[in-house]
C-alpha cells in the first residue's frame, strides 16, 4: 500500500514539465508586452524581459481607439456585480432545493438543470430585443442583470449543500428560535463557503472573459469592456503586438490575483472534504 501511494521517479519531472508548459505562455505574454513589437518576429524568439513595459503601458492607455482604463473600469464593476449575485441567489437556492420542504421543489430544480442545456447563442437575439425594449443598449445593466444567476450556479450549490449542511443541525436551529433567513446567514453559509469560493472564482473568470454578449449590446466604443478594448488593439490595418500583449498582460493580472485570494479557500474546501470523506 505504501508503494502504491509513493511518488515515482518520474512523478516530479513530469510534474515540472506540466508546470513549465502551463506558465510559459503566460511568461512569455509578458516578455513581449515588455519589448518592442518587432520582438514577435525575432529568431530565435527572446526569453528575457525587455525595457519597453512602462513605455508601452503609456501608450496602452493613451490609445484613442481602446479606452482601455474605461474597459478595465467596467469589467470589474460587471464582474464583481455578477459574482456576488451568482453566489448569494445560487447558495440561497441551493439551501431551498436541498433543505426546505415546498411543493413543485423537483419540477423547478429540473426546470432550472434544462436551463443549462440551451446555448448561450440561441438568446442572444432574444435578449436583445429584450434590451432594446429597455432601453439598456450600450449600457453596463444590459451586460449584468442577464448573468445575475446561473443554472450551473443552483445546482452545484443544491448538490454540495445536500452533503454539507446536517438537517438535524437545522432542526436544532428551528429549535433554539431561528428563522429560515438566519438559519441560512449562520449554519448554511459557513458550511457552503469552499463551494462558493469555486463558483465566485469560475464566474469571475467567465464574466472577465465574455466578449459575445457585451459585444452584441456595448455598441459605443468609447463604453467597452477588457474584451472589447483588447479587440479594438487588434483592429486595424498595421497590429502594434506589443500594445495588444500588454493589454492582454494587464487584463490576466485580476483573474491571477483573484485566483491567489480565493485559491487557499479552493484548496481548504478541498481538504475538509477529503477528511471528511
Amino acid at each position: 500500500m505504501t508503494r502504491i501511494w509513493s511518488a515515482g521517479r518520474l512523478t516530479y519531472p513530469a510534474l515540472t514539465l506540466t508546470a513549465l508548459l502551463s506558465i510559459f505562455p503566460i511568461y512569455w505574454m509578458f516578455v513581449v508586452a515588455s519589448r518592442s513589437s518587432d520582438a514577435m518576429g525575432q529568431v530565435p524568439p527572446p526569453l528575457t524581459p525587455g525595457g519597453n513595459l512602462g513605455a508601452n503601458i503609456t501608450r496602452l492607455f493613451a490609445n484613442p481607439d481602446a479606452h482601455f482604463l474605461t474597459g478595465l473600469v467596467n469589467s470589474t464593476i460587471v464582474a464583481v456585480s455578477v459574482t456576488f449575485s451568482v453566489v448569494l441567489f445560487s447558495t440561497l437556492a441551493g439551501f431551498a432545493f436541498a433543505k426546505l420542504r415546498f411543493r413543485g421543489r423537483n419540477a423547478l430544480l429540473m426546470v432550472i438543470v434544462a436551463t443549462m442545456m440551451v446555448p448561450t447563442q440561441l438568446g442572444v437575439i432574444p435578449l436583445y430585443l429584450l434590451m432594446t425594449k429597455l432601453n439598456w443598449n450600450d449600457r453596463l445593466p444590459a451586460v449584468i442583470v442577464p448573468a445575475l444567476v446561473t443554472g450551473f450556479g443552483v445546482f452545484m450549490m443544491r448538490q454540495y449543500a445536500a452533503q454539507a449542511v446536517s438537517t438535524e443541525l437545522i432542526e436544532a436551529a428551528r429549535v433554539d428560535g431561528c428563522h429560515t433567513l438566519r438559519i441560512y446567514w449562520n449554519v448554511v453559509l459557513p458550511a457552503l463557503r469552499p463551494a462558493a469560493a469555486v463558483l465566485g472564482l469560475l464566474t469571475f473568470m467567465t464574466t472577465w472573459n465574455d466578449f459575445l454578449w457585451p459585444y452584441a449590446v456595448l455598441n459605443d466604443p468609447e463604453n467597452p469592456t477588457v474584451q472589447l478594448s483588447l479587440r479594438a488593439l487588434s483592429d486595424g490595418y498595421y497590429q502594434d503586438m506589443s500594445q495588444v500583449f500588454t493589454g492582454t498582460a494587464i487584463a490576466t493580472l485580476p483573474l491571477l490575483l483573484v485566483f491567489v485570494v480565493f485559491g487557499r479557500q479552493i484548496i481548504g474546501g478541498i481538504m475538509e472534504g477529503a477528511v471528511k470523506a
